[in-house]
C-alpha cells in the first residue's frame, strides 16, 4: 500500500464518496517521478554533462547501499524501521511495505534510515519502545552503528578485486604509451612512427627505461628535430622504432603528456604505467593489502582535516589559487560533493579504471570519516553503545548515557562539518581542479 497525504479540504469533501486508491496514487507518483528524472537526464546528456550524471548516479547508489546496511542490520536486530529515504525535504514519492516507508525526497543530498529511539532523548511511542534502538541488546546496536561503514568497506574490497582481475593494476617498473596528445601538426610523430597505445617502452637511445618516465621524457625533450630510437614491447614482442620529436618552439604551444615546454621536443604521447591483471585468488590477497593502505591514508587524511594546520590551509585555499593548487598537488585538498562529482565525470570520460579507483577511495574515506567517535556520525553511536555497555552492571537495568550532556559537542561537530562543506565548495567554485586525466 502506498502512502497518501490527504488534506483537510479533501477529507471534508470526501464524506460519502469512495476513498482514493493509495496504490494507484503511489504508482502515479512513481511514474511522474520517473518521467521528470528521465527528462532531466536527457537535458543533462544533451548539454554534455552525461559523464557527470553517470558518476552522480554511482554516488547515489553508494549512499543508499550505506543506508541499506543500517536497514538490514536494524531489522535483523529486531528493531522497528519506519523510513528508508533517498534525499531530504519535501516527499516526491513513497510506498509502504509492512512497517517501513520507502521513498524519494526532493533534495538528493544523501539518504537516511529512521529507527525510533536512536538516543535516550528521543520520544518513542510506548508500543514501540521494546523494538527501539536504545532498548535492544548491545550487539544489535553495535551492528546497526557499524553497518554503514562496513558496507563501504565491502564495496571498496569488491571493486578492488574487480579492478585487479578484470582491468589490472599499474606496474611501477614499466612505462607505457597510454594515448596520443593532439599537436597542431595533425598526425603526431608518435603516430607517424607507428607507436600504439599500450606499447611498453623498454629503452630510449640505448638507455633502459624500466619505470623511469622522467628519463624517457628527458630523452624526447632533448632531441627536437633529431631521431630517437625506441625499443617497445607490444603483445610480448619487442620492436625497434625511430621517432623524430618535433620542435615545440616551432609549434608555438606548450605540449602536455611528456613534460614538454615551448623549448622542448615532443612526440605527442601520454605516458603512464601498463595495467597487469592477476588471478582471483591473488586478487583477494592483494585487495586486503591495498585496502589497508587506502584505509591508513584515509585515517591520515581525516586527521589532517581536524588539525589546526588543516583548517588554516582550507581558508588559505579559499583566497589563494596558489594555495589551492599546492594542496591539490600534495593530496591534501578536500573536494566538496560538487568537486567530487566533477572529477568523477572527467574520470568517466577517461575510462572505467579511474572511475573505479575514485569510487574505491571515496568508499574508504566515507567509512573512516563516518566512524569518528562523535555524534552525529555513526562512530558516535558506537562510542555511546560501548560506554553504556561498560557502565551497565550485571544483574542491573541497562545504563543509558545522558546524551543531553553531549549536545554542545554535537552542535560543534555539525558546525565544523558545515564550515568544511562551505570552504570546500568555495575552493571548488573559485579554483576548479584541472582535469587530472588529460
Amino acid at each position: 500500500m502506498g502512502a497518501v497525504t490527504v488534506t483537510a479540504d479533501q477529507e471534508r469533501a470526501g464524506a460519502g464518496t469512495e476513498a482514493p486508491d493509495p496504490g494507484r496514487s503511489s504508482r502515479r507518483a512513481l511514474v511522474e517521478l520517473v518521467v521528470v528524472l528521465s527528462a532531466l537526464s536527457a537535458v543533462l546528456v544533451l548539454a554534455g554533462a552525461g559523464d557527470v550524471l553517470v558518476f552522480a548516479a554511482c554516488v547515489v547508489a553508494m549512499v543508499m547501499l550505506h543506508e541499506l546496511g543500517h536497514l538490514l542490520a536494524a531489522k535483523r536486530g529486531g528493531m522497528k524501521v519506519t523510513e528508508y529515504f533517498l534525499g531530504f525535504g519535501p516527499k516526491l514519492w513513497s510506498v509502504r511495505r509492512g512497517e517501513t516507508e520507502y521513498g524519494v525526497k526532493a533534495l538528493p543530498l544523501g539518504g537516511y534510515v529512521k529507527i525510533p529511539g536512536m538516543t535516550a532523548l528521543e520520544e518513542v511511542d510506548p508500543a514501540d519502545e521494546e523494538r527501539s534502538y536504545r532498548s535492544r541488546p548491545f550487539g544489535a546496536r553495535l551492528l546497526v552503528a557499524v553497518a554503514g561503514s562496513a558496507v563501504h568497506m565491502v564495496i571498496a574490497f569488491v571493486l578492488l578485486v574487480v579492478v585487479l582481475v578484470a582491468i589490472g593494476t599499474p606496474r611501477s617498473d614499466q612505462v607505457a604509451i597510454e594515448g596520443f596528445v593532439p599537436l597542431s601538426t595533425g598526425v603526431t610523430p608518435a603516430q607517424r612512427a607507428g607507436l600504439q597505445p599500450g606499447d611498453v617502452v623498454v629503452a630510449a637511445d640505448g638507455r633502459p627505461v624500466a619505470g623511469n618516465a622522467t628519463l624517457l621524457s628527458s630523452v624526447i625533450r632533448s632531441h627536437p628535430g633529431t631521431p630517437v630510437t625506441l625499443v617497445v614491447e607490444r603483445n610480448g614482442v619487442r620492436r625497434t622504432v625511430q621517432v623524430t620529436p618535433v620542435d615545440a618552439r616551432s609549434l608555438g604551444e606548450a605540449v602536455s603528456g611528456t613534460g614538454a615546454t615551448t623549448n622542448d621536443g615532443a612526440i605527442g604521447v601520454q605516458l603512464g604505467s601498463p595495467l597487469v591483471t592477476v588471478g582471483p585468488l591473488a586478487a583477494v590477497g592483494h585487495s586486503f593489502s591495498e585496502l589497508g593502505s587506502v584505509t591508513a591514508a584515509s585515517v591520515a587524511g581525516v586527521g589532517h582535516l581536524f588539525s589546526p594546520a588543516g583548517m588554516v590551509s582550507r581558508f588559505d585555499q579559499v583566497v589563494s589559487s596558489k594555495a589551492a593548487d599546492a594542496a591539490a598537488a600534495n593530496g591534501t585538498r578536500v573536494q566538496s560533493i560538487v568537486g567530487v562529482v566533477q572529477t568523477g565525470g572527467q574520470a568517466v570520460h577517461a575510462g572505467i579504471y579511474p572511475v573505479l579507483v575514485i569510487l574505491i577511495t571515496i568508499n574508504v574515506f566515507f567509512a573512516v570519516f563516518n566512524m569518528l567517535p562523535l555524534l552525529p556520525f555513526d562512530g558516535g553511536h558506537v562510542a555511546i553503545a560501548v560506554y553504556e555497555r561498560i557502565r551497565t552492571r550485571r544483574g542491573r537495568p541497562a545504563y543509558h548515557a545522558d546524551v543531553a550532556k553531549m549536545m554542545p559537542f554535537t552542535v560543534a561537530v555539525i558546525g565544523f562539518v558545515a564550515v568544511l562543506f562551505a570552504t570546500s565548495l568555495a575552493v571548488d567554485l573559485a579554483h576548479p581542479l584541472p582535469n587530472p586525466f588529460g
